[in-house]
Parts: structure tokens; sequence; C-alpha cells
């Protein structure tokens, strides 16, 4: 799969290049598309658009594990300001 790909990508060239990977993908529904996207935006200290990922991740999950995650991941960028 892509999203994979992306990873891969972020890993061995920077999170920003994942970034690029991930917005072209268009799987606006896949929960995994947009924690992916927060990671990566976390990573680059972009932590409005980050919020915003992870929230959009959060709606579409209803794994409480992984809703518990995304909270936390929240709850750190909650005192952080950054671009975006």
């Amino acid at each position: 799969m892509e999203l994979n790909r992306a990873i891969a990508v972020a890993e061995t060239e920077g999170p920003e290049a994942g970034l690029r990977v991930v917005d072209q993908l268009g799987l606006d529904d896949f929960r995994y598309l947009h924690s992916t996207r927060a990671e990566l935006l976390r990573r680059l200290g972009r932590t409005e658009e980050a919020r915003d990922a992870y929230r959009r991740a959060r709606q579409l999950t209803d794994d409480g594990a992984e809703r518990r995650f995304l909270e936390r991941r929240l709850t750190e960028l909650a005192g952080r300001t950054g671009s975006g």
C-alpha cells in the first residue's frame, strides 16, 4: 500500500518527503492516513496542522485504544504552538 511507502520515505528521506507522498494519496476517510499525516506534521513542528489531522483520525475511529492514543497526542500538543 502507498501509505506504507510514505512511511518508508519519511524514515529514509525525512518527514517532509513522506508528507508529500501522504498528501497525494487522497484517502480522506482512512484514519491511518490522518494519523500518519499528523505524526509527520508533528515532527515538522507544524502543530496546528498536526492537531487537525489527529482530530480527523480520532473522528474516524471507534477503536478505544486508538482513540486513547490520539487523545494523548492531542494532549501533548495542547501546550505547543507552531506554524500552520
